[in-house]
């Protein structure tokens, strides 16, 4: 009867045994750790409901006048008082964050949908395929974006979905140039060059390797996008 001694620590026999965390719960566990994003996502999961709760926080309709309330200082039955229709100002914002969360959000899963695609192509690929990418990616950022958006606005009418469309279509740009940078920094280091000689496809290098690198820049540059294009809605909203 033979045994086979193991020569690994404890340590080591431990982390051997231990399921592999995915990627979510590594995330989930860095956030646990960092208080300042915590009290973060706590404000934007109350904004968000906030605003898409309206219909049941909010006591009045945002568009229904009241002459004899009009601009009346804030109070108990109004926290924010009333504008010169006499319309309930918190209300109102309340109705007009949801718009503009709405356009915020879908507008930049479109740029960065589209963002994310060109990039990785041009940056993992190279060669023709880059240029050709690249030159395209000139060509659109050298029309003043805003006046993109007003033509494309003009064309096929104001709308809350073309404004999300107009904004995603043409923002693109900067996030393809941002992706395109990550992986060609990232495309000649060992572990990359190691998948390909071992026969990875490049699809999947690309997304199960490349691109859980370049995450953290992507998500960065995607919320502050968020922001600009809820002042491009408004933007557009006066015209």
């Amino acid at each position: 009867m033979s045994s086979t001694i193991s020569l690994r620590t404890p340590v080591q026999e431990e982390l051997a045994t231990r399921a592999p965390r995915s990627q979510a719960s590594i995330v989930w566990r860095a956030l646990r750790r960092n208080k300042l994003a915590i009290v973060g996502m706590l404000i934007i999961v109350a904004l968000f409901v906030a605003c898409f709760g309206a219909p049941y926080l909010a006591g009045y309709d945002p568009n229904k006048m009241s002459p004899r309330e009009r601009l009346d200082p804030p109070s108990a039955a109004h926290p924010l008082g009333t504008d010169s229709f006499g319309r309930d100002m918190l209300t109102r914002i309340l109705y007009g964050g949801r718009v503009s969360l709405a356009v915020g959000f879908a507008s930049v899963a479109i740029l960065t949908t589209i963002g994310v695609i060109v990039g990785a192509a041009a940056g993992y690929y190279g060669g023709l395929v880059d240029t050709v990418l690249m030159r395209f990616v000139d060509v659109m950022l050298s029309v003043p974006n805003f006046f993109l958006l007003l033509a494309v606005v003009a064309l096929f009418g104001p709308s809350l979905r073309n404004t999300m469309l107009v904004i995603g279509l043409t923002s693109w740009m900067a996030t393809a140039r941002l992706v395109r940078g990550q992986f060609l920094a990232e495309r000649q280091k060992d572990y990359i060059l190691s998948a390909r000689s071992t026969g990875v496809s490049d699809s999947r290098i690309i997304w199960r390797h490349l691109m859980p690198n370049s995450m953290a820049v992507i998500i960065v540059y995607a919320t502050l996008w968020i922001a600009f294009a809820v002042i491009l809605e408004a933007s557009l909203s006066y015209l």
